[in-house]
């Protein structure tokens, strides 16, 4: 299955020639993120803050295809790639128009209070599986 979410660019991803600064595509790649675990997974941000957990990011490895433009509205896509016992790595891609602007595989690590991994609660995990990626999906 895949996970969607549209995202406007604003003028504050922009630089001064009108076009996303590459690091903010990591601001809208985390905000697909957040939504992902609060509307999938059920266990949002807020949530495990509460707890004293997170999911912070271990790894992120990303390829720009084409520059994104002020007010353009870009559909972000996630697929889990692999589920963990600790981790899960995703695969995002964001598209306008059917062009590929961006696409990127982000690994998070579910960790406690004190920064350090533990397993993912059985219900969150069998949320999470059923994004898996499979070899009919685009």
């Amino acid at each position: 299955m895949i996970f969607r979410q549209d995202i406007r660019v604003g003028f504050n991803h922009c630089d001064p020639a009108g076009i996303v600064f590459y690091p903010r595509y990591f601001e809208m790649a985390n905000t697909v993120c957040e939504s992902f675990f609060r509307e999938v997974a059920g266990h949002s941000y807020g949530a495990m803050m509460a707890a004293g957990e997170g999911v912070p990011m271990a790894r992120i490895e990303v390829d720009f295809q084409a520059p994104s433009r002020l007010e353009e509205v870009l559909d972000w896509r996630l697929a889990v790639l692999r589920l963990g016992r600790t981790s899960v790595t995703v695969r995002l891609a964001a598209e306008r128009g059917g062009q590929r602007r961006l696409s990127a595989a982000l690994t998070l690590v579910f960790v406690d209070g004190a920064g350090r991994p533990k397993p993912w609660p059985q219900d969150v995990r069998d949320r999470i599986t059923s994004f898996m990626e499979r070899a009919d999906e685009p």
